[in-house]
């Protein structure tokens, strides 16, 4: 596996979620942040979108929002960012999240977050990347989107090489080990005098 030294998440931008979801999202920019891997996001300042952003950049992490410009108000772009980048419409902005990312990452999330999966893993099946994809099914949320995989497998539609290409943990300290990422290393190295 190549190195990984950023990471594009896909999550929810709703603020009426439980709870628990946020502090997941949050969690895991910080762990993110502690093992100095970049974060690109959807741009969004509410939702898992914020919290992950603010896990990370109060971590001192380098987050990287993608918003087109007219989610700009609906999802509220996260000004505070390293860096916000404002595209033209949806396509744009999932090609620059793809296109800067080692590692997709999916949290929960609605149709939205979903889509974006199932685009990655259309590209990842297709050979147009090469790049790991790990869905985290906290509180088995994403069970119903597993096991419809499954099915696709079951009913021949999806080849169990295809169904490989998705790694599902069932937490955010699962996501790190999972994509070959020594946190210790990390934080040593940051913190060496060279």
């Amino acid at each position: 596996m190549a190195k990984i030294s950023s990471v594009c998440v896909f999550c929810g931008s709703s603020n009426r979620v439980a709870p628990k979801y946020l502090k997941c999202a949050a969690e895991f920019g910080s762990l993110c942040a502690n093992a100095g891997i970049k974060i690109i996001f959807g741009g969004g300042r509410i939702g898992l979108m914020g919290a992950l952003a603010d896990g990370a950049l109060n971590q001192g992490g380098e987050v990287t929002g993608v918003i087109p410009h007219f989610l700009d108000k609906v999802e509220i772009a996260h000004r505070t960012t390293t860096e916000i980048i404002i595209t033209n419409d949806m396509h744009e902005r999932k090609a620059k999240m793809a296109e800067r990312a080692d590692a997709f990452v999916v949290l929960p999330g609605s149709v939205g977050t979903l889509e974006e999966a199932f685009e990655v893993m259309s590209w990842t099946q297709l050979r147009q990347i090469n790049k790991p994809i790990v869905i985290a099914n906290i509180f088995n949320y994403w069970q119903p989107v597993i096991d419809l995989l499954d099915h696709m497998v079951e009913e021949n539609f999806l080849s169990p090489e295809h169904r490989g290409l998705v790694t599902l943990v069932n937490s955010t300290s699962d996501i790190m080990p999972t994509l070959g990422i020594d946190i210790n290393f990390q934080k040593n190295l940051a913190n060496r005098d060279i």
